[in-house]
């Protein structure tokens, strides 16, 4: 990719295990080369379980937190997990260790409120990487409730960035969001668009990154942002008032019911399976380079997906579980307040500077989640469930 001016773009930052094997890899014959996809992630993971390091991953019980939970323990690492369970889920946790796979690490859980600096503080002892994604991490309950989400995406954020501060961590990466890009008709969205953003949450996200940008340069520590676009996958719940669309359409599909569309249906998203997800995190936290500038990455697949595209796709998906599904039309309302019309990323930053390339797309996503939300699904099962809204 080419800069402003005119040269090629020079990564800020590069996996170890990359940088120690790149002449070897130039090589066309190189058996690395023998496939595309995400080699410097693959890599990175092997070098991860040749040499364990530890890991805090803040709202661990929630949707995202444990599914890099799952991963971690599965690569044979040491993870301390914070959570109050204000929004995650003792059964997401048990899910993970239930996992023959999640015996290869160590998981220490500890309850507590990121709004506690005491609670903070003792998380981080012996860390080596921070992931941050205790939050609440809803659009609607930030206008319901706009302090209490800025006492818990703000003042919470600000208490684990002195605490890794204190703790010497190597690198503290968290989750941001695309809400920050507001309703910019500039797509595709790429890090330095700026417009209006619509909600509290938004507000507290980007008040988030303006911290982090302070602290590395006050404070000499190294942190990383990742502009999540709209997440999907295993343990996202269908249940509550701020649940995720997919689910709740599976969910509601299954039990018969119609689905609401808010708006006309072409409201469009960058769906992004969870597995995307956990690479860029590993990637941000395990790379090398200039720190200077508390970079932040959009994470999502680079693609531009309608809601009423998502739905047929999803209806289409669920007919073999239930043929009647085929025929089920959704029911259109009220666009939603806060909501923004149009988002896709531009997803080149992070591919250039983290090597970042998604496993994953919304199909291939879809098809590797959707059974595990017909086994979750209330009514697939014929009981309530007990998870809760995930986390970030």
């Amino acid at each position: 990719m080419e800069d402003a001016r005119g040269g090629a773009r020079q990564p800020m930052y590069v996996p170890a295990s990359t940088r120690a094997i790149s002449k070897a890899r130039s090589s066309p014959t190189h058996p690395m080369n023998a496939s595309a996809g995400a080699w410097p992630y693959r890599r990175l993971m092997q070098e991860l379980e040749e040499t364990p390091r530890t890991w805090l991953i803040t709202g661990v019980a929630g949707f995202i937190g444990s599914n890099l939970l799952e991963r971690l323990l599965a690569a044979g690492q040491r993870v301390v997990g914070l959570d109050n369970f204000a929004t995650g889920s003792q059964a997401n946790l048990d899910e993970v260790m239930s996992l023959a796979a999640s015996s290869r690490g160590r998981f220490t859980f500890l309850r507590g409120d990121i709004r506690d600096t005491a609670a903070c503080r003792k998380a981080m002892g012996g860390v080596d990487f921070v992931l941050h994604h205790a939050a609440l991490g809803s659009v609607p309950l930030s206008i319901d409730d706009p302090a209490e989400t800025n006492s818990v995406n703000v003042d919470g954020f600000i208490n684990i960035l002195i605490a890794a501060r204190d703790a010497k961590v190597k690198r503290v990466v968290y989750a941001s969001t695309c809400a920050v890009y507001g309703d910019s008709p500039a797509l595709p969205l790429s890090e330095d668009t700026t417009c209006g953003m619509l909600s509290p949450y938004a507000v507290s996200k980007m008040t988030n990154e303006l911290y982090a940008a302070v602290f590395q340069r006050a404070y000499g520590l190294p942190v990383v942002g990742l502009r999540y676009f709209n997440i999907f996958g295993p343990r996202q719940d269908p249940n509550g008032a701020y649940a995720a669309v997919i689910p709740k359409w599976i969910d509601k599909l299954l039990g018969g019911e119609r689905c609401e569309i808010n708006g006309d249906g072409e409201t469009s998203r960058d769906f992004c399976h969870v597995a995307n997800v956990a690479q860029a995190n590993f990637l941000a936290a395990s790379a090398h380079g200039d720190d200077s500038n508390s970079p932040v990455f959009n994470v999502a697949c680079g693609s531009e997906t309608s809601l009423n595209e998502l739905y047929r796709m999803i209806r289409l998906g669920l007919v073999g579980y239930q043929p009647s599904i085929a025929v089920a039309q959704p029911l259109y309302g009220a666009f939603r307040a806060g909501d923004i019309r149009r988002s896709t990323a531009d997803i080149s930053k992070i591919r250039d500077v983290l090597q970042y390339d998604p496993t994953h797309s919304v199909a291939q996503g879809l098809g590797e989640a959707l059974a595990w939300y017909v086994e979750h699904s209330i009514h697939a099962s014929g009981k309530e469930s007990e998870r809760a809204v995930a986390i970030a």
